[in-house]
């Protein structure tokens, strides 16, 4: 029995030392996303919740945010690690003037899950009708500025861009009669929408030169890409495999997504289906950079095209492995 109870105890020790050497082998980046609870920038949260990203050796300790602009104030400032749905037009921006941004990965392509709305008792009728008007987007820099500002130039508008912040607080500005006219994304919106309590008047697709192009971004600071190359590698690893659980047949996928935004199984059905195909979240593919560069040009937000040079070396995103 002595020796049996022994062997047992070293066994148990062994256990114990292989436990505590996983445990420091674990790696913790610091996450900024904006919107919380949209399905786009839920999958680090989802992914780690479904235990992904501990999988790949990873805890994330995840900041949400109101937008691109405080997103990528923290990633620039070094105060995180990861920049998660970032306004390509901010980065764009950003980068030109200098500063240590890097894109490790496309976040969203196409702007078909971001729409413009109103009261439902609001004489505007479409964009045509917003001229003196307020008109939301979340913060400077991000998509939905780019696609204001962009709605603006193409429908020669005389409406007062206004920053909001996220969906949530947009919302209780549109009924509060401070906002003519919110924005929001799925499931964001959603259930006032089914109740006839706003109307759509755009989508994010009306703005021509978002349609089909990459809109928001995966980013990281140029001093985290040179000392933590490998961990923002695995973690790039842990966030595709993610992206394809989210979108397989699993159920426990919409469940962990419904379980962590609060909603029901069906909207987040919804939400997934409806207005992110897989194609639009698909973190290897930049699309559309050569049009998305001209037009950011246009829009003011870079003073001159960037070179290819200069694209070369803002586009890090780690190879599949």
């Amino acid at each position: 029995m002595g020796k049996c109870t022994a062997v047992h105890a070293a066994l148990a020790a062994l256990a114990l030392g292989f436990a505590l050497q996983s445990a420091h082998a674990q790696d913790t980046l610091k996450i900024a996303a904006g919107q919380r609870g949209n399905w786009d920038t839920s999958i680090s949260e989802v992914g780690q919740r479904a235990g992904i990203f501990r999988k790949h050796g990873l805890v994330l300790e995840i900041l949400w945010t109101q937008g691109t602009g405080e997103t990528q104030q923290a990633v620039i400032s070094g105060s995180v690690d990861i920049g998660v749905e970032v306004g390509i037009m901010g980065v764009l921006s950003a980068y030109s003037k200098g500063a240590p941004v890097r894109v490790i990965g496309a976040e969203t392509t196409g702007a078909t899950d971001l729409f413009w709305y109103v009261p439902a008792s609001s004489p505007i009728k479409s964009l045509k009708d917003t001229d003196g008007k307020t008109i939301a987007y979340s913060t400077n820099g991000s998509s939905t500025h780019g696609i204001v500002t962009a709605f603006i130039k193409q429908y020669d508008l005389k409406a007062k861009p206004t920053a909001t912040g996220g969906p949530a607080p947009t919302l209780t500005q549109v009924m509060s009669s401070q906002i003519d006219v919110g924005w929001s994304a799925p499931p964001f919106g959603m259930q006032q929408l089914d109740e006839g309590k706003i109307r759509i008047i755009a989508s994010g697709n009306d703005a021509a030169i978002f349609k089909g192009q990459t809109v928001r971004l995966l980013i990281t600071n140029v001093q985290t890409l040179q000392t933590r190359k490998p961990v923002l590698e695995r973690y790039m690893k842990a966030y595709r495999e993610t992206v394809d659980w989210m979108y397989s047949n699993d159920p426990s996928a919409l469940k962990t997504y419904a379980d962590f935004v609060g909603i029901p199984e069906a909207m987040a059905t919804r939400t997934r289906d409806g207005f992110f195909p897989k194609t639009a979240v698909d973190p290897d593919k930049v699309v559309g950079l050569d049009v998305i560069v001209q037009d950011a040009v246009a829009l003011k937000y870079t003073a001159t095209p960037l070179t290819k040079e200069q694209l070369a070396e803002l586009i890090q995103i780690p190879p599949r492995q």
